[in-house]
């Protein structure tokens, strides 16, 4: 089995330090071969963020083009324990200090596609003129709003917004989220770090990514990011795609994956 539809995806990507930070830690991989695109955003001191997110997209990487889309969700899973397992190692070299990252995975294989993350990286889709957040943040805030203690106006000042509680490297075993759906045609992924959705709003990620190529509108949300003063590290990835995608039934979904998912 094929996956036929890799070459209908048109692919772009964009990072910078941004106005604050002295060095990057986000790392991204875009890697249409084997239907894999992710952002990685690093926390630690002493330059760990920044070999936390290259180790996971270095693993990440090392997927080859799958036979099935079951294989490529095993092989996703399989990479980012074994991510996981470094960051602890390394962690322990260091004498325990916290060497983590969020990440945020798509899959891509004939007409379906995966969501795989842990942290707040988010995973986007604009479809029909409209964008929805595919991922939903593994953070303190977003715990709250779930448990309808926090409005969503009152997150946006929340003290600990940013505190996160899942990561690749933070846990004995790395703690994952997935879903699952059917690619349309024209349909585009827009996978980031918190650095972008710190400053940019949902309907002007929907704008940019309707307006432009992929790699346009990559390079568009960083400089509108910037222009924002750009408080943190920014990543963004952008995928479209193409008209000729056929669709599989919904029913389908779970059993093209498998199992997968927390």
């Amino acid at each position: 089995m094929s996956n036929d539809s890799l070459s209908r995806f048109e692919s772009g990507a964009a990072t910078h330090v941004g106005r604050v930070r002295k060095q990057n830690e986000d790392s991204y991989l875009i890697s249409t071969r084997s239907g894999v695109w992710a952002v990685a955003d690093g926390m630690g001191g002493h330059a760990a963020g920044d070999l936390a997110s290259h180790i996971v997209v270095e693993e990440l990487e090392r997927i080859t083009a799958p036979a099935t889309a079951a294989q490529l969700l095993a092989d996703c899973e399989e990479r980012l324990v074994a991510a996981n397992s470094k960051l602890r190692m390394l962690a322990d070299a260091r004498g325990g200090d916290l060497v983590g990252t969020t990440v945020a995975v798509l899959l891509a294989f004939d007409s379906v596609f995966a969501c795989v993350w842990s942290g707040d990286s988010r995973i986007y889709r604009v479809q029909a003129g409209g964008i929805e957040q595919l991922s939903v943040d593994h953070t303190e805030v977003q715990e709250l709003m779930n448990e309808g203690k926090l409005t969503a106006d009152e997150a946006k000042s929340w003290p600990r917004r940013n505190v996160i509680t899942r990561a690749i490297g933070t846990y004995e075993q790395p703690e994952l989220e997935m879903t699952n759906g059917t690619l349309a045609s024209g349909d585009v992924f827009l996978i980031c770090s918190d650095g972008l959705t710190n400053h940019v709003a949902d309907h002007e990620m929907l704008a940019l990514a309707q307006l432009h190529a992929p790699q346009a509108a990559c390079d568009h949300l960083i400089e509108l990011t910037l222009l924002r003063g750009a408080t943190d590290n920014v990543t963004v990835v952008v995928t479209r795609f193409g008209p000729t995608a056929a669709n599989a039934p919904q029913s389908a979904r779970s059993k093209v994956w498998g199992s997968g998912g927390e």
